[in-house]
């Protein structure tokens, strides 16, 4: 064979047969964070609106830590008593948590900065999941004379 001829032959190689399209280059584009549909329409059931503006939200966990989210997207129904965080969180130690509200919070007051060390005192003092027994008032008569003594009241009148 001619090596001319090869060569022409070679340079109209196709990857399909003849009318079929060349392949395309697709750039790959960043993913933008949609919010689901689903979860969107249950937050129009719960009636909740947003709320602008907010930078922080620390929730503080029984075991001790600090759930932290920055820049989180907050919802709320007041009415119904419902919130919704929609971010994504750290978990930090309560120290950390409570030197960032402090700095947020210098331009408050001291009143806003004695708050937060009574906070912080409760934390160093807490040991863990706290004591139920505290909660529970103290039975002051049993239920046999409770009922005794309504019915003296109800005698009386």
């Amino acid at each position: 064979m001619n090596p001319e001829k090869l060569a022409k032959l070679q340079s109209q190689v196709r990857t399909g047969g003849k009318g079929t399209p060349r392949r395309k280059v697709v750039k790959a584009s960043k993913p933008v964070a949609k919010e689901d549909p689903k979860l969107a329409s249950t937050l129009k059931q719960l009636n909740v609106q947003v709320i602008p503006d907010v930078d922080t939200i620390n929730i503080f966990k029984n075991d001790g830590k600090v759930l932290g989210f920055n820049a989180p997207r907050l919802s709320a129904n007041l009415e119904a008593n419902t919130f919704v965080i929609a971010g994504k969180p750290s978990e930090k130690s309560p120290e950390q948590a409570l030197t960032e509200m402090i700095s947020q919070m210098g331009s408050f007051g001291p009143e806003s900065l004695s708050q937060l060390a009574k906070m912080a005192g409760g934390f160093q003092g807490a040991s863990g999941v706290g004591d139920i027994d505290d909660d529970i008032p103290d039975l002051v008569a049993s239920g046999e004379d409770a009922v005794d003594s309504k019915t003296d009241l109800d005698a009386a009148d």
